[in-house]
């Protein structure tokens, strides 16, 4: 969740919430964080008495008490009173005072109520979310997949019904939940606008099927721009509550270079019935990453048109004479909006991707192996990499002559390599010659 000290972070939803916010607590507690934890809805006494240790609010007499409280368990559940087996939360405008008057690293909140439903749709009256909140984590249970769409799975269940026509008791699927978790009315209701939205699809099962039903629920639920990454996993499996985490991908392609070895157009070469860029494209978009650009130069407007039904986004990088391939990796990045995490760098004349590689990559940053990543043969690096965006201000203040490689290689600890035996990743396409030969080995002559 990529958790920063003073954050608050409130957890809604169904599915796991509880459980989620006391494994997110014993984490941060193991760490040497100071945890502050509470409700704004309430809790079963039984997952109150689960914490360290649990304190009425209006037993505290001093701030303190409650610095003392912390300073010995590391985690302090604050109550305001006790009902029908339940503790009631305190109030969600008490949250800011205690931020500012508690030495608290963290406060995490139960901020909805699922009586222990897979999925929700809120009330009107909720969830109840302190406007001060920084982090917000839906939850969901991806249990509820192949499940009846009823009341036994579904809180309130009328309200999902009546905004999306579902049939009762016909099977839940992968992408109705995501449906759920990013509908404005729904999955996010009452998330204010400045808050940071990390989705929880949790008990993930295990199996390859299970992990890709949730991938793909994840990946329709970053259409929503307004949500960060969606993070995958079962938080009560003992040694990896988190699988994996999607983010928001982009793709860069550049081909914009003026193609002086080859004698003509590279991106314009004929490959099959169509060009070489056309081909490529063509690859790219079953992947349905969030965004795919690519940077034009040399005979611009002629690589514009034969891509005008594509699908793609092309920008135009006016140093493609002199720049090389810094400034076209430049034009790329600055043409991607602020919601992408990451991009992955293809080159122009590279028509033979193998989307497997290209998956390998993705997933390798998924669970979080590097922030660097590329695909490597008999221990040479090629192409695609990847390069999270905490890179890119370096990649964009490298003066001309520069290269994206004098960023990637003074991070070498924070890249990871996918090893391949597929030479495709180094290959390009320089000359006639290298040309003939890959027209060869993809069958086209």
């Amino acid at each position: 969740l990529g958790v920063q000290r003073g954050e608050i972070i409130a957890f809604t939803g169904a599915g796991g919430k509880t459980s989620a916010m006391m494994r997110l607590g014993a984490e941060l507690r193991a760490e040497g964080w100071r945890i502050l934890a509470t409700t704004t809805t309430r809790i079963a006494l039984e997952e109150m008495q689960a914490f360290p240790h649990a304190l009425r609010f209006d037993k505290i007499t001093s701030p303190v008490q409650l610095d003392e409280k912390l300073e010995k368990y590391g985690m302090v559940f604050l109550y305001e009173r006790t009902w029908g087996g339940k503790a009631i939360g305190i109030p969600p405008e008490r949250i800011a005072d205690l931020a500012d008057r508690v030495a608290s690293d963290a406060i995490i909140i139960e901020a909805d109520g699922a009586r222990r439903f897979p999925l929700k749709a809120p009330f009107d009256h909720e969830p109840v979310i302190p406007p001060d909140t920084s982090l917000a984590v839906p939850v969901a249970g991806m249990d509820a997949v192949g499940m009846p769409l009823n009341e036994q799975a579904v809180y309130n269940l009328q309200k999902i019904i009546d905004r999306y026509g579902f049939l009762e008791n016909t099977p839940i699927q992968p992408a109705w939940i995501a449906q759920i978790i990013r509908d404005e009315t729904i999955g996010l209701q009452g998330i204010p606008e400045h808050t940071r939205i990390i989705p929880l699809l949790n008990k993930t099962g295990m199996t390859v099927l299970e992990r890709l039903r949730a991938r793909r629920a994840a990946q329709l639920i970053l259409y929503e721009k307004r949500i960060k990454a969606v993070a995958i996993g079962r938080v009560q499996h003992r040694k990896q509550p988190i699988f994996e985490t999607q983010r928001r991908i982009a793709a860069i392609v550049l081909a914009g270079g003026l193609s002086s070895r080859m004698g003509q157009s590279k991106p314009l070469l004929q490959w099959g019935k169509q060009t070489v860029i056309e081909a490529i494209a063509q690859r790219l978009l079953p992947l349905r990453l969030a965004d795919t650009v690519i940077v034009l130069g040399y005979r611009a407007g002629d690589v514009q048109r034969v891509l005008r039904n594509s699908g793609v986004r092309t920008v135009y990088n006016p140093a493609f004479a002199s720049g090389e391939m810094l400034s076209s990796l430049k034009a790329g990045i600055n043409a991607l909006d602020n919601s992408i995490s990451a991009c992955l760098v293809f080159l122009g004349d590279q028509p033979q991707i193998n989307a497997r590689i290209v998956h390998d990559v993705l997933l390798a940053y998924a669970e979080g192996k590097g922030t660097i990543v590329a695909p490597s043969f008999n221990m040479r690096r090629g192409h695609p990499i990847l390069i999270d965006r905490r890179y890119w201000r370096e990649i964009l203040d490298l003066p001309d002559g520069g290269a994206p490689r004098d960023v990637i290689n003074a991070y070498s600890d924070q890249t990871a390599y996918v090893t391949t035996k597929d030479d495709s990743i180094l290959r390009d396409m320089d000359t006639p010659e290298e040309y003939q030969q890959a027209l060869k080995r993809a069958g086209l002559i």
